[in-house]
């Protein structure tokens, strides 16, 4: 008996001295509703987030009618409502170089009793930089008459590009039923570089399914394009078209045929790029009669590495977990990917393929995250080991973005023509916001204490930091990843980039010296957030201007 009560105290004193368990990650729901569906996402300062909807009858009100803008707050989790002219349905946008973020194309359509809707498809909208933390002032400049796109564009894609500016490509003109049968088949430039647009047979070549064109700029200034199964690296100053390998298996990624795509992190000195495209759906069908909500997805990944070399070799295939249809695809400042939302079976759009629940043309909503590590071996990259599920589904028109802080915001979802809820709705038009917490939110973690608000190219910048004890073992990984963090909308995250920058932090710890980007086809012009990570704990992000903050065009 002495023996057994002995042994029960030693064990209890070994329980009561143990470790915490390390955090994981966690889906925290916020206590305030984002008033409008937040189809549409983009980060435009280290406190605030724009959200777009369509013109409808969301719940949030500005000037006596339903908002379809709002500015969400990262600090306190709470929204105020952002008055919008035209109708911002399925636009694009991205910042530019001199800190403003443009917001373009749209909706043709109105909204029966809101009446102060106008059509989006050639509208441009212009959120400037706003110093208020809480928003208090800030607004959106439009000017239909005077300041608008060349073409009619609704379900475009746009980037930031090596001068500051942003490429447009592609869309549609009017409302048309599931596919694109009345096609934007051109480029232009914001600010307008020509009179006329510029004719693309790449966007013919990739016809029905070719809206929102997966589109990324790399660091020689050119652009790779993914529309349908196609891809071409496209050539801005000679305006010339490559064509590439076209996605293996028969597999389409764009809409409403959607997967998702997303440039892999740029490391010094030579910063090779590769672009990963995962999800979409393996088909010849084309006709919504013949698809159905459950048609699988594909749960297929294609990466493919643009130098000559991985052109030759072409697309490598892996697999996710599970078929997603409308997946996104969201850098990490480590380096890894988070792949969130979307379907197993399925398509985008509303009621238009067969079996519809409800309005949704997709079924089975994946609630898991996944991550992708690009530096792991072919067929170990992609794990969810340890990650939470969200509980509510994130299907057609929803978003998701890294924040300054270090976390995922997560909102939308809306598979329906209005605010649509009640009870027995399956996938009702979505309200409720959540973050996506990192294991890291929960320890201490080091801090960048102060940083220039510009950075200029090729530089050495020394910066003071600290850092807990528990990340000072010698030889630990220390990356500092320079990150715009792009526009989510309709399951593309347009114009998101990380670039690795080299980087030591000084003895005694208390400074940490970065290089720079050498120019800004590597990184264009333009907001840019600097997180320190050391051995996978990473900072809050330091919310800096890349470049001269000159408006564009600029070459830097």
């Amino acid at each position: 008996m002495k023996h057994s009560t002995l042994s029960l105290l030693t064990a209890f004193v070994s329980l009561t001295l143990a470790a915490p368990s390390a955090p994981g990650w966690r889906f925290d729901l916020k206590e305030e509703r984002s008033g409008i569906v937040a189809l549409e996402s983009i980060v435009v300062s280290p406190t605030l987030v724009v959200f777009f909807d369509r013109a409808s009858d969301d719940p949030l009100q500005i000037n006596n009618h339903s908002a379809w803008g709002a500015l969400w707050n990262l600090e306190t989790s709470t929204v105020r409502p952002l008055d919008v002219l035209t109708n911002s349905f399925c636009a694009s946008g991205a910042l530019l170089s001199n800190g403003s973020m443009a917001s373009v194309g749209g909706d043709p359509n109105g909204f029966p009793g809101n009446p102060d809707i106008r059509p989006g498809q050639q509208a441009i909208r212009i959120f400037e930089p706003c110093a208020s933390a809480n928003g208090d002032g800030c607004t959106l400049f439009e000017d239909p008459v005077n300041l608008h796109l060349l073409e009619k564009r609704w379900y475009p894609s746009s980037i930031r590009i090596f001068d500051g500016s942003l490429l447009i490509v592609g869309g549609m003109h009017e409302d048309t039923p599931f596919l694109n049968t009345d096609p934007a088949l051109s480029f232009e430039f914001f600010p307008r570089k020509e009179d006329v647009p510029r004719p693309s047979e790449f966007l013919k070549r990739s016809l029905p399914a070719n809206l929102f064109p997966r589109i990324f700029a790399l660091p020689d200034g050119k652009v790779f394009m993914v529309a349908n199964n196609q891809s071409i690296i496209y050539d801005i100053e000679a305006n010339t078209e490559r064509i590439l390998p076209d996605i293996p298996n028969n597999v389409r990624v764009t809409n409403p045929i959607d997967g998702s795509a997303i440039l892999l992190p740029l490391s010094p000195p030579d910063f090779i790029p590769e672009v990963l495209v995962c999800g979409g759906t393996q088909t010849n069908i084309f006709d919504p009669t013949q698809l159905s909500s459950q048609t699988p997805a594909t749960s297929q990944c294609s990466r493919i590495r643009l130098d000559e070399e991985g052109i030759a070799r072409g697309w490598e295939v892996e697999h996710m977990l599970e078929g997603r249809t409308m997946p996104e695809l969201v850098h990490l400042p480590n380096g890894q990917v988070l792949i969130a939302n979307g379907a197993r079976s399925g398509f985008a759009a509303i009621h238009q393929v067969q079996d519809a629940i409800g309005n949704s043309n997709a079924d089975h909503a994946v609630l898991t995250p996944s991550l992708y590590t690009p530096a792991a071996p072919l067929g170990r990259r992609i794990s969810n080991v340890g990650m939470p599920s969200s509980g509510i589904a994130r299907v057609y028109h929803s978003s998701i973005t890294l924040t300054p802080q270090g976390n995922f915001l997560i909102g939308g979802s809306n598979p329906n023509s209005n605010t649509t809820v009640g009870a027995g709705i399956k996938f009702p038009s979505e309200f409720r916001i959540q973050t996506l917490d990192p294991p890291f939110m929960f320890v201490d973690r080091p801090k960048i204490l102060s940083a220039p608000k510009k950075l200029a190219f090729n530089s050495r910048v020394t910066v003071p930091i600290s850092v807990p004890l528990a990340l000072t073992r010698p030889g630990a990984k220390v990356q500092v990843s320079l990150m715009d963090l792009g526009f989510s909308s309709h399951a593309f995250h347009s114009s998101a980039r990380l670039v690795f920058m080299d980087a030591r932090i000084s003895a005694d710890r208390k400074s940490l010296t970065f290089t720079t980007p050498p120019n800004g086809r590597v990184f264009p012009p333009g907001p840019a957030t600097v997180f320190l990570t050391i051995d996978d704990v990473t900072s809050e992000g330091a919310w800096v201007m890349m470049g001269s903050g000159n408006s564009p065009p600029t070459f830097e």
